[in-house]
């Protein structure tokens, strides 16, 4: 990424919290690369990962249904389905507007925070 977006460009990253983003290693070269920032999604909200999304699609309509009787046929199975995704992408559509999946956060919190009286 680095290479490939112009030297005058900030660079904003969003990641999950995982914790491998974290390591003094990649601390490091942060500091030295300051136009890069990173910006991390909220714990336990893998369904704003659009890569997750894509996993939970692959296991609920390939992997659950499917019986793979060697590491072999489930490989294939997988490099199916990212081939025919890949030849009929199919994009993810939120059903629920961004105020509607906010009050839902908020409530969330809300009610998180309450639990502790």
């Amino acid at each position: 990424v680095d290479k490939e977006v112009p030297a005058g460009l900030e660079v904003h990253l969003i990641l999950d919290n995982y914790a491998t983003h974290k390591t003094p290693a990649v601390k490091k070269w942060l500091l030295a690369h300051p136009r890069f920032h990173l910006h991390f999604t909220p714990t336990s909200s893998s369904w704003l990962n659009l890569v997750e999304r894509w996993f939970a699609e692959l296991t609920q309509k390939k992997l659950k249904r499917g019986v793979h009787r060697s590491v072999q046929a489930l490989e294939r199975d997988i490099r199916a389905w990212v081939a025919d995704w890949n030849d009929q992408p199919r994009p993810f559509i939120w059903t629920k507007t961004a105020d509607e999946i906010l009050d839902k956060v908020a409530s969330y919190c809300q009610r998180i925070s309450d639990s502790d009286h």
